[in-house]
């Protein structure tokens, strides 16, 4: 039987790792594709709804398939989708937008990739879960590196309006972690992730209607670094492939590697963000900016090392399996 358990993970990482990395790619590229948008004449609010309710509506029938003798425990749990739609979702990538649309894109994935070092600053302070030597080190390094990449110690100019926006995101992804760490409220994870982008999308678009969040955009062609496309190309990208693409990418993907591992590969979207930074905006740090990415991602991985292990469990069934989304 543990030949069979064996043989069932290691094909899961197989295919799990690549599915991994197209999630993150996926995910990666969201940020350079609104900016786009942005800096055409989009409010970040129009841009991040527009995506919000493209995925929304991508995600509904799987959605509605996933809840067939569930509609109880989306009732249950109704708070808690009502939270992670408007702060998780919609909040996050709201502020993430914001935040692109003063500074390099990059860099703003990469403060927000310090959520982690938040997650665990609040169960300690929260409940007393005091974090190990390995976490406060490593909270130390990306620490170290946030200074180098915000180029604090050269004198540059730093744009404080950004990096606040990223920190606000960096604090709406911490509690996409919060609040998918719970396990038992019997909610399937495609669900949770359908039914909060749907929330997420009305509630941005009443925002918008109230005259809380600015919503402008143009139907002009957007330009890019390799030329001009159509504006709704950018929002196609940003709907389907950034976002309804990329959860269900992640879905599987945790599901067949694990939470944990699935975490560390997610790193990867911050290569990618840097990586379509480049290619659609010509965007690029500087070497000691690079060196103080690198110090993030370094201390973000420590971090999750010194995390308890969770003990997983490997069903002999993958097409029966549901997994995590964010």
């Amino acid at each position: 039987m543990s030949t069979v358990t064996d043989d069932v993970r290691v094909a899961g990482v197989r295919l799990g790792l690549p599915l991994a990395i197209a999630a993150a790619f996926s995910f990666g590229m969201s940020g350079a594709w609104a900016r786009g948008l942005i800096d055409a004449g989009w409010t970040p609010g129009a841009a991040v709804t527009v995506r919000v309710w493209v995925a929304a509506l991508v995600l509904l029938v799987p959605t509605i398939l996933s809840l067939r003798g569930r509609w109880g425990a989306l009732r249950r749990n109704a708070g808690m989708v009502a939270a992670y739609g408007l702060l998780a979702v919609a909040a996050t990538q709201l502020c993430y937008f914001q935040a692109v649309a003063v500074m390099d894109v990059g860099i703003a994935l990469l403060i927000e990739y310090t959520a982690p070092i938040a997650v665990i600053l609040w169960l300690w302070l929260r409940r007393g879960e005091r974090p190990s030597r390995r976490s406060v080190i490593g909270a130390v390094i990306a620490f170290v590196g946030l200074v180098l990449m915000l180029d604090v110690v050269t004198g540059a100019e730093v744009n404080l309006p950004g990096i606040l926006w990223a920190l606000a995101a960096m604090v709406g992804a911490a509690s996409y972690f919060l609040l998918s760490a719970k396990a038992d409220t019997g909610l399937p994870p495609i669900a949770l992730a359908g039914g909060g982008l749907l929330l997420g999308a009305v509630g941005l678009t009443v925002a918008g209607l109230v005259g809380i969040l600015p919503l402008a955009w143009t139907t002009g062609d957007i330009a890019y670094r390799f030329g001009t496309v159509p504006w709704w190309v950018p929002v196609v990208a940003i709907g389907i492939v950034a976002t309804a693409l990329a959860y269900l990418l992640g879905i599987a993907s945790t599901r067949m590697l694990g939470s944990r591992l699935a975490s560390f590969v997610a790193l990867s979207e911050v290569v990618a963000a840097l990586l379509f930074g480049w290619l659609l905006l010509g965007q690029l740090p500087d070497l000691l900016q690079a060196f103080g990415g690198v110090l993030v991602l370094v201390g973000v991985v420590v971090v999750k090392l010194g995390e308890p292990r969770p003990v997983e469990f490997v069903e002999p069934v993958p097409d029966a399996a549901e997994g995590s989304s964010r």
